[in-house]
This record gives C-alpha cells, sequence and structure tokens, in this order.
C-alpha cells in the first residue's frame, strides 16, 4: 500500500524543498496590503503546481487559488503550505476548495502559536540573554545567535515536510487544544519579559539628596526602597504604551531614548 502511494507522488524531495525555500525567501518580502502573502504562496508553490498540472488552465486555476488573501507567522505558513500542496497532488483540482478552506481555517490558530514563540518568546529570551552577554564583552552570545538561525532554518523546512507528509491531520487532531497551548505559552512569555527588564534595561538616578550634613542617594535611598529597579520598569511601560498608541514609531523612540540618555548623563540626573 505504501509503495503504491509512493508511486502515485508526482513531486519530488528535490521539489519540496525548493517550494519550502521559494517560500521562506519571499514570505515577508512580497508581502502586500491586498492580499498579504498570497503573492508569496504563489510563488513559492508556482514550479511545484506546475508539475502537478501540466495544463496551462488547471495551473491558472491553481495559482489563482493560492493567490486569495493568506496570511499567518511565516514559520507556521510553511505547515499550511506543504499541506495545501500534498492536497492538489493527491486530489487535483477537486482540492481546491478544501484548500482554500484549510488555510483560511488555520491561519488564525497557527499565527497565535508562531507569534507567541517565535515573535515573541524566541527573539525576546535568546536575543535579550545574547545581548546582556554583549554588553559584558562575552562573544558567546552572538555565536549562540547565530547557531540558532542557522538550525531553525532547516528547522523550517522540517516544518514544511510536517505539512507535506501529515499536515491536514495534526491540525485537525489538536482542534481546541492549539488555544489552550497559546494561552500558556503567552503567559510563560509575559512572566519571562518581566523578569527580563530589570536585567537588561538599565536607568538610575545619580542625584544626591543633600540637607545640611545629611546626604541622601536618591537611588539607593528613596527608590530602591520603594521598590527596586523602579525606573526601568517605568520605562519600559511608557515606551510600551507610546509605542502601542502608534504616537511614536520605533525608530522615533529610539532616538528618543538616546537624546534622554545623553542629555540627562550630561546633567549628572543618570548615571550608570
Amino acid at each position: 500500500m505504501n509503495n503504491e502511494i509512493e508511486t502515485n507522488k508526482i513531486l519530488t524531495k528535490k521539489d519540496i524543498r525548493k517550494a519550502a525555500f521559494r517560500y521562506m525567501f519571499m514570505a515577508c518580502n512580497a508581502f502586500n496590503y491586498e492580499n498579504q502573502q498570497g503573492t508569496s504562496a504563489v510563488w513559492g508553490l508556482g514550479r511545484a503546481l506546475r508539475k502537478i498540472y501540466p495544463n496551462d488552465d488547471d495551473y491558472l486555476k491553481s495559482l489563482n487559488n493560492q493567490f486569495k488573501y493568506f496570511n499567518t507567522t511565516t514559520w507556521m505558513g510553511n505547515i499550511l503550505l506543504g499541506a495545501s500542496l500534498a492536497m492538489e497532488e493527491k486530489d487535483g483540482l477537486a482540492a481546491l476548495d478544501t484548500v482554500q478552506n484549510f488555510k483560511t481555517g488555520m491561519m488564525g490558530p497557527l499565527a497565535g502559536i508562531g507569534d507567541t514563540l517565535i515573535w515573541v518568546l524566541y527573539p525576546t529570551i535568546i536575543g535579550s540573554i545574547s545581548a546582556y552577554m554583549g554588553l559584558q564583552g562575552n562573544p558567546t552570545g552572538a555565536i549562540i545567535w547565530l547557531l540558532l538561525n542557522i538550525f531553525f532554518l532547516f528547522f523550517r523546512f522540517k516544518l514544511f515536510d510536517l505539512g507535506y507528509n501529515s499536515g491536514l491531520k495534526l491540525v485537525t487532531t489538536l482542534g481546541e487544544k492549539i488555544n489552550v497551548f497559546t494561552e500558556a505559552a503567552s503567559i510563560m512569555g509575559l512572566t519571562v519579559i518581566g523578569a527580563l527588564v530589570p536585567s537588561v534595561v538599565k536607568m538610575k538616578v545619580g542625584l544626591v539628596f543633600t540637607t545640611g550634613k545629611v546626604k541622601m542617594p536618591i537611588q539607593t535611598q528613596i527608590l530602591d526602597k520603594i521598590m527596586p529597579a523602579l525606573l526601568p520598569v517605568a520605562l519600559t511601560f511608557v515606551v510600551y504604551k507610546l509605542l502601542v498608541s502608534k504616537k511614536m514609531t520605533v525608530i522615533q523612540m529610539i532616538f528618543a531614548i538616546i537624546a534622554l540618555a545623553l542629555v540627562c548623563s550630561f546633567f549628572g540626573i543618570l548615571t550608570v
């Protein structure tokens, strides 16, 4: 039975690898506000679909179907597009509606997982650790960051293979467990980020309150007594609120913090 399935397959492992690489390369580069990653899906799967549909009319129908609105975390997109490719290879044009419904229904839940783990947890935790090691003059953090990115490049190819081989069955079996996993990961992410703030964000008041012979450092004798790392938390909160409200862009915020640090350091208000 397995030999029969393998014989009926049109695509080779090389075709699958090329489709995964093409999508990964263009996933964000061809992003637009009409169909989001639809263009990237067409570019990624185009050559593989051409092998499945030698007839021009059939090929165009498949491309137009893939060109519809599609948007999810690019890593999770590998699973969905791999599964879509497998469905079209198996059932041809009869699978177009199933492919579109599958992508539309699952891109949201999978984006919840991908955004939490990949766009938030991974760069925040590993990036912060690497950056902190770099600030201490240790190059190990940069090496770890580079090696992990190389590892995850190959891992993304495996996600496409997972989608192609068992993506539809895997995702539909998980069902509501996806939402539970996403919520648990979000809670863990918030906890980790909160713990990293006082370790990474450095902000200390250098002013000393003086009255008569009494000298009282504001940072150690007042602010730290109220709550250690109070200023880093306050700064993080202000930055977050300004970015969320879209009153400032990320670039504007970076230059504003640099300017604030230079001015306050010059007048001795803030110190290292």
